[in-house]
């Protein structure tokens, strides 16, 4: 006898055969494996790269689930080098400067290799001591577009450049712009001599304001006695600037 064919398609069709969903649990925690050190969402990390020769990969927790067999797998948003942008690195990026990504992803909570501070570009300036583990961002970055928010940023010096603050800069008396040492036509040796800046267009309108002892070679050569000072006893020259 013929068999009805809506039982076989019945038996067969996809769905019906019932298979066990994993289950996933969300953590508050997750301790890096080989240390003592406990992440939580919100904290960034140092991730495994799969170039030996490449720095750890940045990235912020976004979530921390485990499944029924103990595998824990971390969400994250990765911040991006400026050389793995699309614009690639320029003059005015730091060495610690990250671009926080539109793009997520999940990974084996095991890539974790330890973690690190992203501070805001105005906090960062302001530590007395960079370590290691201290990264900045002061951009947003969309991965598919390369854009950046802000798209715009203020800029110094007559060079009209952004501020990079692994860069020494002196700032002027009168406009209180500030000013790389090379734009004005003097070495960081002699920038550190000095006991005053002004700029020549504001010794220009003023000179009163002028040196009586100091670099002549150029008339907008003086370096402000606050970064001098800050020089010698060797404070971050970074909170200069706020």
């Amino acid at each position: 006898p013929a068999k009805d064919p809506s039982f076989r398609m019945a038996k067969t069709r996809p769905g019906l055969i019932s298979r066990p969903k994993s289950v996933k649990k969300e953590l508050e925690s997750y301790t890096i494996r080989g240390t003592t050190k406990v992440v939580k969402v919100g904290d960034c990390v140092l991730m495994r790269p799969s170039d030996s020769g490449k720095p750890p990969y940045v990235a912020r927790i976004e979530g921390i689930e485990a499944d029924s067999r103990g595998n824990v797998r971390v969400r994250v948003r990765w911040y991006y080098r400026p050389e793995e942008s699309l614009g690639g690195r320029r003059q005015f990026h730091g060495a610690k400067e990250l671009f926080l990504s539109d793009h997520y992803d999940v990974q084996s909570a095991h890539t974790i290799e330890g973690k690190c501070v992203v501070h805001s570009f105005k906090n960062y300036t302001r530590l007395d001591n960079v370590g290691a583990e201290d990264y900045y961002c002061r951009f947003d970055y969309k991965a598919a577009t390369g854009g950046f928010t802000p798209d715009r940023v203020a800029v110094y010096c007559k060079c009209e450049m952004p501020y990079n603050p692994d860069d020494l800069m002196v700032q002027c008396e009168g406009c209180k712009d500030w000013y790389h040492p090379a734009c004005v036509g003097m070495s960081i040796e002699q920038a550190k001599k000095l006991e005053h800046f002004v700029c020549s267009e504001c010794a220009a309108e003023d000179d009163t304001r002028r040196p009586q002892n100091g670099f002549s070679a150029t008339p907008d050569v003086k370096v402000s006695l606050l970064a001098v000072c800050v020089l010698i006893v060797g404070i971050n020259v970074h909170s200069l600037c706020f």
